[in-house]
């Protein structure tokens, strides 16, 4: 019987094997972060915006005012376009590393699968 110990060193060696040979993907784990940093960076857009609309309003006075709710308006819509193409990449990597998840599943049901056989037949 195997001691602890050995079984989390095989563990580690198997799990630093997967990560050499590509058979286990980490990208879909860092796909989350690299979603959230892009939203932080659209929402410092989103108040820069802000401030450049503030901004138009302070520095042309009456009619400027108008003006500014446009930029605002535009500001925003593209802020909002951004994030929802944002969503829409990330998704897409996601999706494309599930993919390859569910792959290597009916892979390993196949291979088991055809052992099965060739130990009954």
């Amino acid at each position: 019987m195997r001691r602890p110990a050995q079984r989390a060193q095989e563990s580690r060696r198997i799990f630093l094997w997967d990560l050499l040979t590509f058979e286990r993907l980490v990208t879909g784990t860092v796909v989350h972060l690299v979603y959230w940093a892009g939203l932080g960076i659209i929402g410092v857009m989103a108040f820069g915006v802000l401030g450049a609309s503030v901004g138009v309003a302070i520095r042309e006075g009456g009619w400027g005012i108008l003006l500014a709710l446009g930029v605002l308006g535009a500001g925003v819509l593209g802020v909002g376009v951004a994030a929802l193409l944002w969503r829409a990449f990330c998704e897409f990597y996601v999706t494309i590393f599930k993919i390859s998840e569910d792959l290597s599943a009916l892979r390993e049901d196949v291979e088991a699968e055809r052992a099965r056989q060739g130990k009954a037949g």
